[in-house]
C-alpha cells in the first residue's frame, strides 16, 4: 500500500488544493499506471476534527487520513493519530511547542509524532539534533520529502543513516499536481488512522518516489 503521509488541503493556510482536486489527480496518475492508495492531510498547526472525507474516499477509490503538521522549538512535526487526548494536552496552533513532550505524551496518547523535511534548511530537525533536548523518542523522520530544495533530501537521508532512524515518504503538496510525489510503502492495508500508527511503530515501511510504483 502506497501512502502519501504529507499534504495540505485548502485547509491549511498556504495551499490551494482541495481533498477531491488531490483525489482526482490521483485518478490521473492511476491511469498512467502508478500507484496510489492513501493519502493523510496533515494541515498546518491545526487537527479538522469535525472534517469527514469518508463519500469521497469510496467515490474516489482512496483512502484519506488526517493529521497535523505543529510547529516546535526543534523544527517542524508530523502527527498521526490525533485524538481528542492529545488535543486537550497541546495548543495546536503555538508555533513554540516542546517537541519532546509532543513526542512522549503522542506515543502515551496512542499517537505518534515525527520529524517533518528534517534536512530544510534552517528550520529542519537537523538544525537541532546535537541541541542539547533528549531526542531518544525520536524513530522515524520523513526522509523524503517532494517539497524540498537541492540537498534537504540528501541531508535527511545522512541523518538517517548516521542515528539508525527509519524514513518515511510524503509529498508536503500544496497545489493539485505535486500529490504523492514521495509516499510510504507499507506491505499490509492500512484502514484506520489507528492502523496508520500501528504500522509506523512496526516499522515495516520504506520511503518511495512516485515513479518507483510503476507498473508496466
Amino acid at each position: 500500500m502506497y501512502v502519501d503521509m504529507h499534504c495540505h488541503s485548502v485547509s491549511s493556510d498556504d495551499s490551494r488544493a482541495t481533498a477531491e482536486q488531490y483525489l482526482k489527480w490521483i485518478q490521473v496518475l492511476r491511469k498512467r499506471r502508478q500507484q496510489v492508495d492513501a493519502i493523510v492531510l496533515t494541515e498546518h498547526r491545526k487537527f479538522d476534527t469535525h472534517q469527514d472525507y469518508t463519500a469521497l474516499a469510496e467515490q474516489y477509490d482512496v483512502r484519506v487520513f488526517r493529521g497535523s503538521e505543529l510547529d516546535t522549538r526543534y523544527g517542524h512535526f508530523l502527527v498521526y493519530g490525533v485524538n481528542d487526548k492529545l488535543l486537550s494536552m497541546f495548543d495546536f496552533a503555538d508555533v513554540n511547542l516542546d517537541s519532546v513532550a509532543l513526542m512522549r505524551e503522542a506515543r502515551e496518547c496512542g499517537a505518534i509524532a515525527l520529524p517533518a523535511h528534517p534536512g530544510r534548511f534552517g528550520i529542519g530537525f537537523c538544525e537541532y539534533i546535537d541541541s542539547g533536548p533528549d531526542f531518544s523518542e525520536v524513530e522515524t523522520v520523513e526522509l523524503l520529502n517532494g517539497g524540498s530544495r537541492k540537498g534537504e533530501n540528501e541531508r535527511a537521508q545522512e541523518l538517517v543513516e548516521q542515528r539508525g532512524f527509519r524514513g518515511i515518504g510524503g509529498s508536503d503538496a500544496h497545489f493539485t499536481s505535486a500529490v504523492a510525489t514521495c509516499m510510504t510503502y507499507f506491505p499490509g492495508q492500512i484502514r484506520t488512522e489507528s492502523e496508520l500508527v500501528q504500522a509506523l511503530r512496526a516499522g515495516d515501511f520504506r520511503a518511495v518516489r512516485l515513479e518507483d510504483t510503476n507498473h508496466r
